[in-house]
């Protein structure tokens, strides 16, 4: 059987963080996603309603690139996220379809 190969992105709140992040942030974190899921890289992320997790992505990419594209969100910078990368298989073809959209680039816009 063929498979499919991605990797799972989770997004947790670091224990260590003190709230008080600048609003370019959370504005930056929202763009690196935008940016991602237009070049493909990204298939889909959002937040999650749990205490410690806060987000998914599922990512097109290796573990090595999903690494690069963690240690790059500004969120992740900052220490407000720590990031799991999980690889994940699915039977070529299986994952569910993926309608064209696109991802809010900032708190404002995501808000409207």
């Amino acid at each position: 059987m063929e498979f499919d190969h991605f990797t799972l992105l989770l997004l947790a709140t670091n224990p260590e963080y003190e709230d008080g992040a600048e609003p370019a942030v959370w504005d930056g974190h929202l763009a690196h996603l935008a940016s991602l899921h237009e070049s493909g890289e990204l298939v889909a992320a959002g937040p999650v309603q749990d205490d410690h997790l806060r987000g998914i992505c599922i990512l097109t990419v290796d573990e090595e690139r999903a690494r690069e594209i963690a240690d790059a969100d500004p969120a992740v910078r900052a220490g407000i996220f720590t990031a799991q990368l999980i690889p994940w298989r699915v039977p070529k073809g299986v994952l569910v379809h993926v309608e064209s959209g696109r991802l809010p680039r900032s708190t404002a816009e995501a808000s409207s």
